[in-house]
């Protein structure tokens, strides 16, 4: 780590600040992308189970006599 900042010890600000990080997102853009994609992807489907699990107990407990209690393995 201290050879890296021996190197960039003599460069002016633009290069350590501007430069070098367009530099990482021109290469590792992609990836970068991907993974936020998979990411957002991965919470959609997360929100989109929560809702139809939801939904699912409300129509469940809707047509099987609201909140009545029954003595049936009710948890």
């Amino acid at each position: 780590m201290d050879g890296i900042r021996q190197i960039f010890a003599g460069m002016p600000w633009w290069v350590k600040w501007v430069a070098v990080p367009l530099l990482v997102l021109f290469v590792f853009g992609g990836v970068i992308t991907s993974v936020i994609g998979a990411l957002i992807g991965f919470v959609f489907k997360l929100l989109l189970l929560a809702a139809l699990v939801g939904g699912l107990i409300f129509v469940v407990k809707k047509f099987t006599g609201g909140g009545a209690k029954s003595s049936s393995g009710e948890w």
